[in-house]
């Protein structure tokens, strides 16, 4: 099972506006440019993300994102779902809508889709974007550092 860069460039760019939405809205060019995407991409990651209330636009000369909730509300399973859908790793498990299998009571293997999908689920959700922005904060300070 693979995450698609939907999932994981939207995670970056919520983290990148995380960090830096205390000076005002940051504009979709500045997290583009800090996370090295097309500001095109950009766009179509930050509309569903929109929709879910997981971000606010701000219009104007001084516009650009904001967080729709604080930091610590949001967790990377949030932005995961919203933009790559219920977590699962096949149909017939998925957390949100999972397809009655006419094999479900004599899969053997439904456990393990079950328990992967439970690991996956439990790892996203114990991340909020409040510990990735002070992950992010140790990182720059390490550099820094080394520098």
């Amino acid at each position: 099972m693979r995450l698609s860069t939907k999932g994981r460039y939207g995670l970056r760019a919520m983290v990148e506006i995380a960090n830096h939405q205390e000076n005002g809205p940051v504009p979709m060019h500045s997290i583009a440019e800090q996370q090295s995407l097309s500001e095109r991409y950009l766009e179509q990651l930050l509309i569903p993300l929109k929709q879910a209330g997981l971000v606010r636009s701000v219009r104007g000369a001084q516009g650009g994102y904001i967080l729709g909730r604080h930091p610590k509300e949001i967790t990377a399973g949030d932005v995961i779902r919203v933009l790559e859908g219920p977590i699962g790793p096949v149909d017939c498990i998925s957390e949100a809508f999972p397809e009655e299998c006419n094999r479900a009571e004599q899969c053997v293997t439904r456990i393990v889709w079950c328990q992967v999908r439970d690991a996956i689920k439990d790892v996203l959700d114990s991340f909020t974007l409040e510990d990735l922005m002070k992950e992010s904060q140790s990182m720059v300070a390490e550099l820094e550092e080394k520098e």
